[in-house]
Protein backbone atom coordinates (compact mmCIF):
# COMPACT_ATOMS: atom_id res chain seq x y z
CA UNK A 1 0.00 0.00 0.00
CA UNK A 2 1.27 3.46 -0.88
CA UNK A 3 1.94 5.69 2.10
CA UNK A 4 2.06 9.39 2.83
CA UNK A 5 4.19 10.50 5.75
CA UNK A 6 1.86 12.73 7.80
CA UNK A 7 3.59 14.92 10.39
CA UNK A 8 1.49 16.82 12.91
CA UNK A 9 3.39 19.96 13.92
CA UNK A 10 0.68 21.12 16.30
CA UNK A 11 -0.15 24.72 17.21
CA UNK A 12 1.64 28.07 17.47
CA UNK A 13 4.10 27.38 14.67
CA UNK A 14 6.39 30.18 13.50
CA UNK A 15 6.00 30.76 9.76
CA UNK A 16 9.68 31.15 8.86
CA UNK A 17 10.65 28.07 10.87
CA UNK A 18 8.04 25.98 9.07
CA UNK A 19 9.06 27.36 5.68
CA UNK A 20 12.68 26.38 6.36
CA UNK A 21 11.50 22.90 7.30
CA UNK A 22 9.61 22.61 4.01
CA UNK A 23 12.73 23.63 2.10
CA UNK A 24 14.76 20.91 3.80
CA UNK A 25 12.10 18.29 3.07
CA UNK A 26 12.01 19.32 -0.60
CA UNK A 27 15.76 18.75 -0.89
CA UNK A 28 15.47 15.38 0.85
CA UNK A 29 12.61 14.35 -1.46
CA UNK A 30 14.59 15.36 -4.55
CA UNK A 31 17.49 13.22 -3.33
CA UNK A 32 15.22 10.28 -2.55
CA UNK A 33 16.01 10.31 1.17
CA UNK A 34 12.46 11.27 2.25
CA UNK A 35 8.96 10.12 1.41
CA UNK A 36 6.10 12.26 0.18
CA UNK A 37 5.15 14.24 3.27
CA UNK A 38 2.13 16.19 4.53
CA UNK A 39 2.74 18.72 7.31
CA UNK A 40 -0.34 19.70 9.32
CA UNK A 41 -0.30 22.66 11.70
CA UNK A 42 -1.74 25.90 13.00
CA UNK A 43 0.40 29.02 12.54
CA UNK A 44 0.96 31.95 14.81
CA UNK A 45 -0.90 34.93 13.24
CA UNK A 46 0.79 35.99 10.00
CA UNK A 47 0.01 37.39 6.54
CA UNK A 48 1.69 35.87 3.50
CA UNK A 49 1.85 36.95 -0.11
CA UNK A 50 3.27 35.22 -3.18
CA UNK A 51 5.50 36.25 -6.04
CA UNK A 52 3.76 39.38 -7.29
CA UNK A 53 4.54 43.08 -7.67
CA UNK A 54 0.90 43.88 -6.97
CA UNK A 55 0.50 43.75 -3.19
CA UNK A 56 -2.75 45.72 -3.07
CA UNK A 57 -4.49 42.74 -1.46
CA UNK A 58 -2.65 43.62 1.76
CA UNK A 59 -4.18 47.12 1.68
CA UNK A 60 -2.26 49.38 4.10
CA UNK A 61 0.54 46.93 4.83
CA UNK A 62 2.12 49.11 7.51
CA UNK A 63 -1.12 49.05 9.54
CA UNK A 64 -1.67 45.29 9.54
CA UNK A 65 -1.93 43.78 13.04
CA UNK A 66 0.40 40.85 12.26
CA UNK A 67 3.72 40.32 10.40
CA UNK A 68 3.90 39.92 6.62
CA UNK A 69 6.07 37.26 4.95
CA UNK A 70 6.74 37.24 1.20
CA UNK A 71 7.04 33.66 -0.02
CA UNK A 72 7.73 31.55 -3.12
CA UNK A 73 4.21 30.44 -3.97
CA UNK A 74 1.70 31.81 -6.41
CA UNK A 75 -1.14 34.05 -5.36
CA UNK A 76 -2.09 37.19 -3.50
CA UNK A 77 -2.22 37.94 0.21
CA UNK A 78 -3.83 35.67 2.77
CA UNK A 79 -3.92 35.16 6.52
CA UNK A 80 -2.87 32.23 8.70
CA UNK A 81 -3.58 31.88 12.40
CA UNK A 82 -5.04 29.80 15.21
CA UNK A 83 -8.20 27.93 14.29
CA UNK A 84 -7.09 27.45 10.70
CA UNK A 85 -5.64 24.12 9.57
CA UNK A 86 -2.68 24.52 7.24
CA UNK A 87 -1.37 21.62 5.17
CA UNK A 88 1.97 21.67 3.36
CA UNK A 89 2.47 18.84 0.87
CA UNK A 90 5.97 17.82 -0.21
CA UNK A 91 5.13 15.62 -3.17
CA UNK A 92 7.14 14.28 -6.11
CA UNK A 93 4.95 14.97 -9.15
CA UNK A 94 7.38 13.28 -11.52
CA UNK A 95 6.16 9.92 -10.16
CA UNK A 96 3.05 10.25 -12.33
CA UNK A 97 2.46 13.59 -14.03
CA UNK A 98 4.14 16.97 -14.16
CA UNK A 99 1.01 19.08 -13.93
CA UNK A 100 0.74 21.77 -11.27
CA UNK A 101 -2.88 22.61 -12.16
CA UNK A 102 -3.85 18.98 -11.67
CA UNK A 103 -2.05 19.06 -8.33
CA UNK A 104 -4.17 22.03 -7.24
CA UNK A 105 -7.36 20.27 -8.30
CA UNK A 106 -6.33 17.21 -6.28
CA UNK A 107 -5.82 19.37 -3.19
CA UNK A 108 -9.19 21.01 -3.72
CA UNK A 109 -10.88 17.63 -4.10
CA UNK A 110 -9.36 16.32 -0.88
CA UNK A 111 -10.78 19.34 0.94
CA UNK A 112 -14.20 18.95 -0.70
CA UNK A 113 -14.31 15.31 0.41
CA UNK A 114 -13.25 16.26 3.93
CA UNK A 115 -15.91 18.94 4.22
CA UNK A 116 -18.46 16.42 2.95
CA UNK A 117 -17.42 14.09 5.78
CA UNK A 118 -18.18 16.98 8.16
CA UNK A 119 -21.64 17.51 6.68
CA UNK A 120 -20.81 20.45 4.43
CA UNK A 121 -21.46 20.64 0.71
CA UNK A 122 -18.44 22.41 -0.79
CA UNK A 123 -17.50 23.25 -4.36
CA UNK A 124 -15.09 24.92 -6.74
CA UNK A 125 -15.80 28.17 -8.53
CA UNK A 126 -14.90 28.61 -12.17
CA UNK A 127 -11.67 30.55 -12.64
CA UNK A 128 -10.92 30.77 -8.92
CA UNK A 129 -8.52 28.53 -7.01
CA UNK A 130 -9.82 27.38 -3.63
CA UNK A 131 -12.83 25.73 -2.03
CA UNK A 132 -16.19 27.40 -1.41
CA UNK A 133 -19.46 26.84 0.43
CA UNK A 134 -21.87 28.43 -2.04
CA UNK A 135 -20.30 31.88 -2.62
CA UNK A 136 -18.29 31.90 0.63
CA UNK A 137 -14.63 30.93 0.63
CA UNK A 138 -13.64 28.32 3.20
CA UNK A 139 -10.19 27.23 1.98
CA UNK A 140 -7.31 28.90 0.14
CA UNK A 141 -4.57 27.21 -1.86
CA UNK A 142 -1.13 28.26 -3.05
CA UNK A 143 1.68 26.00 -4.19
CA UNK A 144 5.25 26.11 -5.38
CA UNK A 145 7.40 23.51 -7.14
CA UNK A 146 11.13 22.71 -7.32
CA UNK A 147 12.27 20.17 -9.93
CA UNK A 148 8.72 18.78 -9.76
CA UNK A 149 8.66 18.43 -5.98
CA UNK A 150 5.88 20.54 -4.51
CA UNK A 151 5.75 22.72 -1.41
CA UNK A 152 3.15 24.91 0.31
CA UNK A 153 -0.47 23.75 -0.01
CA UNK A 154 -3.80 24.66 1.60
CA UNK A 155 -5.33 26.61 4.46
CA UNK A 156 -8.75 25.47 5.67
CA UNK A 157 -10.72 27.74 7.99
CA UNK A 158 -12.00 25.43 10.72
CA UNK A 159 -12.86 27.57 13.75
CA UNK A 160 -14.56 30.96 13.71
CA UNK A 161 -11.72 32.67 15.55
CA UNK A 162 -9.47 32.50 12.49
CA UNK A 163 -11.75 34.76 10.44
CA UNK A 164 -10.90 38.06 12.14
CA UNK A 165 -7.45 38.18 10.53
CA UNK A 166 -9.01 38.39 7.07
CA UNK A 167 -10.86 41.61 7.94
CA UNK A 168 -7.72 43.71 7.36
CA UNK A 169 -6.94 42.49 3.82
CA UNK A 170 -8.56 41.58 0.51
CA UNK A 171 -8.22 37.78 0.79
CA UNK A 172 -6.46 36.31 -2.25
CA UNK A 173 -7.06 39.64 -4.03
CA UNK A 174 -10.77 38.88 -4.57
CA UNK A 175 -12.93 41.95 -3.96
CA UNK A 176 -15.94 41.56 -1.67
CA UNK A 177 -15.22 37.90 -0.94
CA UNK A 178 -16.80 36.53 2.24
CA UNK A 179 -14.57 34.19 4.21
CA UNK A 180 -16.21 31.44 6.22
CA UNK A 181 -15.26 28.51 8.44
CA UNK A 182 -16.48 25.01 9.23
CA UNK A 183 -17.83 26.21 12.59
CA UNK A 184 -19.60 29.15 10.97
CA UNK A 185 -21.36 26.92 8.46
CA UNK A 186 -22.26 24.06 10.79
CA UNK A 187 -22.96 26.30 13.85
CA UNK A 188 -21.24 23.64 15.96
CA UNK A 189 -17.81 23.57 17.62
CA UNK A 190 -15.25 21.35 15.92
CA UNK A 191 -11.76 20.28 16.86
CA UNK A 192 -8.79 20.74 14.57
CA UNK A 193 -7.80 17.13 15.24
CA UNK A 194 -11.04 15.83 13.74
CA UNK A 195 -10.31 17.67 10.51
CA UNK A 196 -6.67 16.54 10.47
CA UNK A 197 -7.72 12.92 10.60
CA UNK A 198 -10.11 13.26 7.67
CA UNK A 199 -7.89 15.36 5.41
CA UNK A 200 -4.96 12.96 5.79
CA UNK A 201 -7.16 10.02 4.85
CA UNK A 202 -8.82 11.72 1.87
CA UNK A 203 -5.63 13.19 0.45
CA UNK A 204 -3.89 9.84 0.55
CA UNK A 205 -6.80 8.19 -1.29
CA UNK A 206 -6.63 10.80 -4.04
CA UNK A 207 -2.87 10.53 -4.44
CA UNK A 208 -3.08 6.75 -4.70
CA UNK A 209 -5.80 7.07 -7.32
CA UNK A 210 -3.56 9.44 -9.28
CA UNK A 211 -0.65 6.99 -9.15
CA UNK A 212 1.34 9.37 -6.96
CA UNK A 213 2.64 8.89 -3.43
CA UNK A 214 4.74 5.81 -3.96
CA UNK A 215 6.32 6.21 -0.57
CA UNK A 216 9.77 5.74 -2.11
Amino acid sequence: MNTLDIIDLGRDRDYQETWDYQESLVKDRQQGTAKDTLLLLEHNPVYTIGRTKDQSSLKAREHLPHPVVEINRGGQGTYHGPGQLVGYLILDLSASHKDLHRHLRNLEQSLILTLGDLGLGANRRSGLTGVWVKERKIASLGVGVRRWVTLHGFALNVQQKCLTGFEHITPCGIDQVTMTSVETETTQPISIQTVKDRIGHNLQLILQREGLNSGQ
